[in-house]
């Protein structure tokens, strides 16, 4: 089913988006800005877990991703390499590190000192002193220790050869018995925002709460976060900062009440599970994915309320702010997932309020402003042949935009997941994004 609790993590600065321009394969949404189109959202899988297991299954364990150079987001795309080492010093400590290489503008480059003629220095020397340039390498520094069975630490380094930077994130991570608390820090830190501009913040500190959903579906999340510096644009020098990237430091807290009901709904049955045998020999017919196992219909939905507090002064914001929002989501599942051909097709709807008040205000100007409108967020999932299914998550913004049209396709995103059924609900999936002109290969595990 759609994911309902983007409303409330939205408003927070933790949702995760999945992108090649980072080693480590995540990128921040900006708070306050519309839920991201569901097929965005990083895995739960840590990019060099990934990558660690995607590498047994690519030629000389390289696993490719596309995306144009940061600091030329309307240029063309870029065809990257990367490839993974994995170390276990101790028992509770990983170490790796991810290479990566432009292996087309690498070729293009090589060429074109092939052909010149006018230098004096020896055509050979030229060419083998072009492999050493660095802007056709990334590397990366991943480290996870295991402080104990509920706290862990994370840290990455990388460096772009690209960029001058260096960009570094560290995380410690604590399992209560009913909550999760985490801190986390980068410098800087990479926000994406819904028109897939990216922004770069100096510094970012943040700890946040966060609770289990409870029986009775409520959960709340509380924390404080530190913009340090001010964010600017990645490919270009004269754009404005949104309001919740510039300095200060701010205290927000949630809640939510979530509920879902099958309409309908076929329950797995012995028949289902009947052993089938094959030329390959004999095997259980589970399903491909079994989050996916059975036809139904079903509606969930989830409310809640938002409310901030900036510790310091900024003619950009107000100091104090709560609101309402709440989600409508519609699924329909036909096909149990387990026969070659024909035996999964999907649709999920989802309706996004993000904010009451701006309902409240009737057909006023804040209306009309797509950053506050209602979001329609839908998801088709085909099965193409056996384990592999093509999906398509778009977003539908139900406002007026800046050129004045109504009701139109904010995000698209393209995949095609192969499920892995010894993973029970594990897949790889390769995504493409219009809209960032950016595509990767991912692992994901019990998301679908």
């Amino acid at each position: 089913m759609a994911k309902l609790r983007t409303s409330m993590d939205t408003s927070f600065y933790d949702v995760n988006i999945s992108t090649p321009q980072t080693l480590h394969g995540t990128a921040r949404s900006i708070p306050g800005d519309p839920a991201p189109v569901d097929g965005a959202y990083a895995g739960k899988l840590l990019r060099m877990q990934q990558l660690s297991l995607l590498g047994r299954g690519f030629p000389l364990g390289l696993i490719p991703s596309y995306a144009p150079p940061l600091s030329s987001q309307n240029g063309s795309g870029s065809l990257n390499l990367q490839s993974f080492w994995l170390k276990q010093p101790t028992e509770n400590w990983w170490l790796g590190l991810v290479g990566q290489i432009r292996p087309l503008k690498l070729l293009s480059s090589l060429k074109a000192e092939a052909l010149q003629t006018d230098s004096k220095v020896p055509r050979f020397k030229r060419v083998v002193k072009k492999f050493f340039d660095k802007s056709f390498y990334s590397i990366g520094l991943n480290s996870q220790l295991d402080l104990s069975e509920a706290t862990s630490v994370l840290l990455n380094v990388e460096k772009d050869g690209q960029n001058k930077n260096r960009r570094t994130k560290a995380v410690l991570l604590h399992k209560l018995p009913e909550h999760d608390v985490t801190l986390e820090a980068a410098w800087p830190e990479l926000f994406v925002d819904r028109n897939g501009k990216y922004w770069e913040l100096p510094h970012s500190i943040s700890l946040d709460c966060l609770s289990l959903i409870s029986e009775s579906g409520l959960r709340y999340r509380f924390g404080v976060h530190r913009n340090g510096g001010s964010a600017t644009a990645v490919d270009s020098a004269d754009s404005q900062p949104p309001a919740s990237l510039t300095p200060g430091i701010c205290a927000k807290a949630a809640f939510s009440y979530e509920k879902s009901k099958d309409l309908w709904r076929i329950p797995e049955t012995k028949e289902d599970l009947a052993i089938v045998k094959t030329k390959r020999g004999n095997f259980r017919n589970v399903a491909y994915d079994i989050c996916m196992k059975e036809p139904h219909a079903a509606l969930s939905g989830i409310f809640g309320g938002t409310c901030e507090a900036w510790l310091s002064k900024n003619s950009a914001r107000s100091l104090v702010g709560a609101d309402l929002f709440g989600s409508l989501c519609f699924a329909i599942q036909h096909g149990k997932f387990r026969k070659p051909y024909g035996d999964l097709t999907r649709f999920d709807a989802r309706l996004d309020v993000p904010s009451a008040s701006s309902l409240v205000k009737g057909f006023s100007d804040s209306l009309k402003s797509s950053a506050v409108s209602p979001q329609l967020n839908l998801i088709l999932q085909q099965q193409v042949a056996g384990p592999l299914v093509f999906r398509v998550n778009s977003r539908v913004s139900l406002g007026s935009s800046s050129g004045g049209r109504g009701p139109h396709i904010e995000d698209v995103i393209y995949s095609l997941n192969y499920s892995l059924r010894y993973l029970r609900s594990g897949k790889v999936v390769a995504w493409y994004s219009p809209k960032r002109n950016e595509g990767m290969v991912e692992m994901r595990v019990f998301e679908f």
